[in-house]
C-alpha cells in the first residue's frame, strides 16, 4: 500500500509540476531602420532573417557600379475579403478580412468575419470580450523599437554572386489595386517593386506579389514572381516571413508554438515543434530551426491554443514535394522586453529561407521564377481537416497537440480525438457542451466502474493485511527471500494482490488524461455557454464575480481577476472523495502513516483548486463532475464492501473450492438500486 501511495503522490506532484510549468501562476531587441541600398554580405546567412534586421542595418556600400536603388512608393493600405459579408459584400461570404500594407507587400492584419463559421456559430469567432465582443484578429503587427514586423513580408533579397543583399521589408511596394474575379467570387490584390541601378535608374529586377482570397474558405493564395530585367543573368535568393502576431488565446498558459510538418518515405507524417518558452530561450539559429533531416517538407505554422496560421509552399508542377525551401525557423518577439513574458505583447512567428535561383537575361527562357504559397488562417478543427482533402493530405491535424502528461502521445492522441468525436455526436442531440461534458464523465465512470471496484476492493484487502505484513517484515528482516515468500503466501491465501490495487488505476489513467486533454484543447468549447447567468464561455474561467481591478497576491505576485466558483466547489468534492478513500488499518499504530493520510486529506482539496483556479471552466466542470461522480462511486463501492464483510462475519458467504466446499454463484448486484 505504501508503494501505491508513493506512486499516487508522485503522479499528483508530476501533474502539478506540469500544470505550474504551463503558466497557471503567470501573472528587447532594438531595430534600426536601414536605407534601401544593397549591402555587403557573406556566404553565411544566419543574420539574414527578418527579425535579425538590427545586424543587417549596418550597411557597407558596394562599388559604384553595383550600388542599386529601390525607390519607395506611396504608403497605402489595401483591404480584401470582408469583415461583415452581409453588409460589405452581399454576394460573397468571406471567412476573414485582410489588411495589406505596401510596406514589404505584407499582411498587416487578418481578422475573422462576422459571418457563420464551420461550428454553426452565427457570428463567427470573436475576441471573447463579454461586454463588447468584436471579431477576432488572428494576425496583427508586432512593433519593436519603432519597427513593424508584418506577416508574409518579403524580407531579404540576396544577390549571391555579388555577395550583397537588400532589405525588402523596409520598402514600400507599389499597389496595383484590387481585382475582383466575378467567376469564383474571389478578390485579388497585387504589389510591385523594381530594383534599379542607383543614379541611372536602369531597371534590373522586378518583384510582383499577389494575394488572393476565396469566398467561404480559410485559405489565402500568395504568389511571388521574381523577374530579371537586365541583359545579363542574375543569381538571387529571396526570403519570406510567415504568420506573426497571433494572440495568446490560452487563459493560463501560452500554448503558442512554431510547427513544421514533414512526410517520410513511408508516407507517415512527422512534425517538429518549438513552444514559446523554447523560442524565448533560443540563442542561435540552430536553436530556432524546425527540421527533420532527410524528410520531405510540407508546411510551417504559427499556432496558439485554438487557431493556426499554416504556410504551405507549393511544389513545382513536376515535383511531388517542395524542394526550394532550405530552412524554417521560429521566432519569439517580446516588444517590451519583459523578463517574465507576461505583459501580453509577446508573440511568435516563423520565417522561411528560399534556395538560390539563377535567372536568365531579360526576355529569355528562365528569366523569371514564380513561388506559390497557400496560407491557411483558421481553427485547429479536426473535423474540418478531415473533410477537406487538401488539409487531410497535408496533415494539418498535426497542428493539434494534446497535453499527454506522463503518457505517450501515440496513446493519448487517438483517445482524445475519439472523445472529441463522441462529444460532437452528443452535441447534435444535446446542444449544450456543459451538459455533454457532465454526461460524458458519468458514462465513462460507469464503463470503468468494474475496474475501479476491483481496484478499491483490492486496496481494502491490502489495507487490512498491512498489520500482518508488518509482522512478517519484522520477523524476516534478515532474510529478504523468505520475507517475500511469506508475503506472497499471505496475499495469495487472502485473495489479495498488490498489483491489482495499482494496475486498474494505470488502465484508467490514459483515458482520464485523454478526456482532460480533449476538453482543454477543443475549439468547440471556445465561446460555448453552459448557463446564461454563469459559465457563459467554457474556454475561460467561470468568473462568477469579475473584479473591477485585478488583485495581486502579496509576495507571490499572482494576479487574480475574478472570483471563480468552480475551483472552490472542486475543493469540496476532493475533500469528500478523500473522506471516502479506504484507510489503512495500520495507520492507527503507525504515526508516520497516519500523518501521511492526514496530509493527503489537506493537500488534495487545496492543491488542485489552487492549480486549476484559472483553468477553463469546461475543464474545471469536467474535473468537478468527475470528482463528484467518484464520490458517489466510492460510496457505492464502500457500501458493497461493508455488506460483504458483514455477510462474512455472519458466515453467510459461500465457501470456496479451496476450502473443500461447493462454490455458490452469486448474482451480480446492479450498479444502481431502484426503490
Amino acid at each position: 500500500m505504501r508503494i501505491f501511495t508513493f506512486i499516487l503522490v508522485g503522479f499528483c506532484l508530476l501533474c502539478g509540476f506540469l500544470v505550474v510549468e504551463s503558466g497557471v501562476f503567470e501573472c528587447g531587441s532594438q531595430f534600426v531602420r536601414p536605407c534601401i541600398l544593397l549591402q555587403q554580405t557573406t556566404g553565411s546567412d544566419a543574420s539574414e532573417t527578418f527579425a535579425a534586421a538590427a545586424d543587417e542595418s549596418k550597411l557597407v556600400e558596394a562599388p559604384e557600379s553595383l550600388v542599386l536603388d529601390a525607390k519607395h512608393a506611396s504608403a497605402e493600405t489595401v483591404i480584401i475579403g470582408a469583415l461583415d459579408p452581409k453588409t460589405e459584400n452581399a454576394e460573397t461570404d468571406f471567412k476573414f478580412q485582410l489588411e495589406l500594407n505596401t510596406k514589404g507587400a505584407a499582411i498587416s492584419k487578418a481578422t475573422f468575419s462576422n459571418g457563420p463559421d464551420d461550428r454553426g456559430s452565427a457570428t463567427g469567432f470573436n475576441n471573447r470580450n463579454p461586454e463588447d465582443p468584436q471579431p477576432l484578429t488572428i494576425l496583427s503587427p508586432v512593433e519593436i523599437g519603432g519597427r513593424e514586423i508584418l506577416s508574409m513580408a518579403n524580407t531579404t533579397l540576396v544577390f549571391v554572386e555579388q555577395g550583397q543583399k537588400l532589405q525588402l521589408n523596409d520598402l514600400h511596394w507599389r499597389s496595383l489595386g484590387i481585382k475582383p474575379d466575378y467567376g469564383d467570387g474571389s478578390q485579388t490584390a497585387t504589389f510591385e517593386a523594381v530594383i534599379t541601378v542607383k543614379g541611372t535608374g536602369q531597371p534590373l529586377l522586378k518583384l510582383t506579389k499577389t494575394y488572393k482570397v476565396l469566398p467561404d474558405s480559410y485559405d489565402l493564395d500568395c504568389d511571388v514572381v521574381v523577374e530579371n530585367l537586365s541583359a545579363s543573368g542574375q543569381q538571387i535568393r529571396i526570403n519570406l516571413g510567415g504568420p506573426v502576431g497571433m494572440g495568446r488565446e490560452g487563459a493560463r498558459s501560452d500554448m503558442r508554438k512554431a510547427v513544421a510538418c514533414f512526410k517520410d518515405a513511408k508516407g507517415e507524417f512527422k512534425s517538429d515543434r518549438l513552444d514559446a518558452k523554447k523560442l524565448f530561450k533560443a540563442k542561435t539559429t540552430a536553436d530556432r530551426r524546425l527540421d527533420k533531416p532527410g524528410e520531405n517538407f510540407l508546411w510551417v505554422a504559427a499556432t496558439n491554443k485554438y487557431f493556426a496560421g499554416v504556410l504551405v509552399p507549393l511544389p513545382d508542377a513536376d515535383k511531388e514535394y517542395c524542394d526550394w525551401v532550405t530552412e524554417r525557423t521560429g521566432r519569439f518577439y517580446n516588444p517590451d522586453g519583459d523578463a517574465r513574458r507576461a505583459s501580453g505583447d509577446e508573440t511568435i512567428g516563423v520565417d522561411i529561407k528560399i534556395a538560390p535561383v539563377t535567372l536568365a537575361a531579360a526576355d529569355e527562357v528562365g528569366s523569371s521564377r514564380t513561388y506559390n504559397f497557400k496560407l491557411y488562417l483558421g481553427p485547429k478543427d479536426k473535423s474540418l481537416f478531415d473533410k477537406n482533402e487538401l488539409y487531410s493530405n497535408l496533415g494539418f491535424v498535426h497542428t493539434i497537440d494534446f497535453m499527454a502528461c506522463c503518457c505517450p502521445q501515440s496513446i493519448i492522441s487517438p483517445l482524445a480525438f475519439g472523445i472529441l468525436g463522441m462529444m460532437r455526436w452528443m452535441h447534435a442531440f444535446i446542444p449544450n457542451y456543459g451538459i455533454v461534458i457532465i454526461i460524458l464523465v458519468f458514462m465513462i465512470r460507469i464503463c470503468l466502474h468494474p475496474v475501479t471496484k476491483k481496484s478499491q476492493i483490492s486496496m481494502g484487502k491490502m489495507s487490512k493485511l498491512a498489520p500482518m505484513a508488518e509482522e512478517i517484515k519484522k520477523k524476516c528482516a534478515g532474510n529478504k527471500a523468505e520475507m517475500n515468500k511469506q508475503l506472497m503466501g499471505l496475499y495469495k491465501k487472502q485473495g489479495a494482490s498488490p498489483v491489482m490495487g495499482f494496475l486498474p488505476m494505470m488502465v484508467q489513467m490514459p483515458i482520464w488524461i485523454a478526456l482532460y486533454s480533449a476538453i482543454y484543447a477543443s475549439i468547440e468549447l471556445r465561446g460555448a455557454a453552459f448557463l446564461p447567468f454563469w459559465i457563459t464561455d467554457l474556454s475561460v474561467p467561470d468568473a462568477l464575480i469579475p473584479f473591477p481591478k485585478d488583485l495581486i497576491v502579496p509576495l507571490l505576485g499572482w494576479r487574480i481577476e475574478s472570483l471563480n466558483l468552480l475551483p472552490l466547489m472542486m475543493g469540496v468534492a476532493f475533500y469528500l472523495q478523500q473522506k471516502l478513500m479506504p484507510k489503512q488499518a495500520s495507520a492507527a499504530t503507525n504515526p508516520q502513516l497516519a500523518q501521511q493520510q492526514k496530509m493527503m486529506m489537506i493537500m488534495m482539496p487545496l492543491m488542485f483548486p489552487l492549480m486549476l483556479y484559472k483553468a477553463p471552466s469546461g475543464l474545471n466542470l469536467y474535473i468537478m463532475a468527475s470528482t463528484f461522480a467518484g464520490v458517489i462511486e466510492q460510496y457505492v463501492i464502500r457500501k458493497h464492501i461493508r455488506e460483504k464483510e458483514e455477510a462474512e462475519d455472519k458466515g453467510l458467504v459461500a465457501v470456496t473450492s479451496k476450502t473443500g466446499g461447493k462454490v455458490k454463484k452469486k448474482k451480480p448486484k446492479p450498479f444502481y438500486r431502484f426503490h
